[in-house]
């Protein structure tokens, strides 16, 4: 398959509770393209899953039962795993000529080095942009123990003075909840392997060539969207 020269890859990274997914989620509609966020793609994997299902990547078995209780300790899932659902579904999307705005991968280097390229390969380095939002630890734990999903399709919701008594989804009716990973001894375990396992891809993205333009998101979700949408244009 030849790169499409019409298609963006969007890398949306940050640490948890910085709008990585509500970011991603109005990027999709603004540039029609798909939003790939890889929490859906993991969630949809357990819920139908029976007690001793695995997922066999070369001669090891990934038993997801095993894998649901690393995500819901906050602990990160095994990096191989992640990898071949993320690498199978880019495919799927590059097959069906979609650009894509992802909000959860690559999160460690083994993911990067397994993703990135196949990205360059299916859409080309030129279309391959990255963006870091970048945010201090206590408004990271302060976000992410108030942020929603809603039930039907998963839509984040960021908690702020307009959205606190919000019940239902404004996307589309379905009633809001708190993810399951929401405590905040889980986030800041996710902080810990964030600092550890994510931000050394900057190095490695920097040695593939590409570009990473650092986002404030500390602003307002209108405000840190403004400044995506101009480093995205210029670039």
């Amino acid at each position: 398959m030849k790169p499409s020269k019409n298609k963006k890859v969007i890398i949306v990274l940050g640490p948890p509770g910085s709008g990585k997914g509500t970011q991603a989620e109005l990027l999709s509609e603004k540039l029609d393209i798909y939003h790939f966020e890889t929490s859906e793609i993991i969630e949809k994997n357990f819920a139908t899953a029976e007690k001793d299902d695995f997922v066999k990547i070369g001669n090891r078995k990934y038993l997801l039962s095993e894998e649901k209780k690393l995500r819901q300790l906050g602990k990160w899932m095994s990096p191989p795993l992640i990898a071949f659902w993320v690498k199978n579904k880019i495919k799927m999307l590059a097959k069906e000529g979609k650009g894509i705005v992802m909000s959860g991968s690559p999160k460690t280097l083994y993911e990067g080095k397994q993703i990135i390229p196949l990205l360059k390969k299916l859409y080309g380095k030129s279309n391959i942009k990255i963006i870091l939002i970048k945010q201090r630890p206590e408004v990271s734990i302060w976000r992410n123990s108030r942020r929603r999903i809603c039930q039907l399709m998963r839509h984040p919701i960021l908690y702020t003075k307009e959205t606190a008594k919000l019940k239902k989804c404004p996307f589309d009716g379905s009633k809001l909840v708190f993810r399951e990973d929401s405590k905040p001894e889980v986030i800041k375990a996710k902080i810990k392997e964030f600092k550890e396992r994510t931000l050394p891809l900057c190095d490695y993205f920097k040695k593939q060539g590409l570009k990473i333009k650092e986002i404030n998101g500390e602003k307002s979700v209108a405000d840190v969207f403004e400044d995506i949408s101009e480093t995205i244009k210029r670039n």
